[in-house]
């Protein structure tokens, strides 16, 4: 009796080793199985996608004929032209701008160095020369804003100008108002140009 237990006993626990052992097999499998899946299904790295360039845009360069007007305070500058040449203190203007860009951004803002050469009051038979150089900036607008030494035969002094430049197509036209504060008569000058914008 003894001996048909113990054949009992060595029998289960046979078995249960062998369910063991299938066990674990199964779970190799499985985990096999799973390793599988995740490396299938492991997330692939997307190609890198290029930013587009940043658009630059093109200063405007506005080197050109000027024409305009100027009107003399009163002062002794005004009182000379009244009493030699009976002149009004209300001349014409005309020249050329010169300009130089000495910085440019990507947005288009520009620094210039601008020389303004001007001759007044050929319409009373007068020649009344001036030169201005002036440093300022530009935007892409065409808002600008300037500064710097004026030379007239009244002598030297100091001229502030602003201005906008007005688009149509290709063709530029700036429009600019001047100070020039003196002693012998404040000047203001109103001045229109044009141009091509060629690059």
């Amino acid at each position: 009796m003894k001996t048909k237990i113990s054949m009992l006993a060595l029998i289960f626990t046979l078995l249960n080793l062998s369910t063991f052992a299938n066990s674990n097999s199964d779970s190799t499998i499985i985990d096999s199985n799973k390793q599988q899946v995740v490396v299938q299904k492991a997330p692939v790295n997307p190609l890198p996608v290029a930013k587009p360039a940043p658009k630059i845009v093109e200063p405007l360069e506005l080197s050109g004929p000027r024409v305009g007007f100027t009107f003399i305070g009163a002062g002794e500058t005004a009182d000379f032209l009244k009493n030699e040449y009976n002149a009004s203190p209300f001349i014409t203007q005309f020249g050329w701008q010169f300009e130089k860009q000495y910085f440019a951004l990507d947005n288009g803002t520009a620094g210039l160095v601008e020389f303004v050469g001007l001759v007044g009051g050929l319409e009373q038979g007068l020649f009344l020369p001036s030169a201005n150089v002036l440093v300022g900036v530009r935007s892409s607008s065409g808002a600008e804003f300037a500064f710097g030494p004026n030379i007239s035969l009244s002598g030297a002094a100091f001229v502030l100008a602003v201005g906008h430049t007005y688009k149509a197509g290709n063709l530029n036209f700036p429009v600019n108002f001047a100070v020039v504060p003196s002693s012998q008569g404040v000047r203001f000058s109103l001045l229109f140009g044009f141009n091509a914008q060629t690059r």
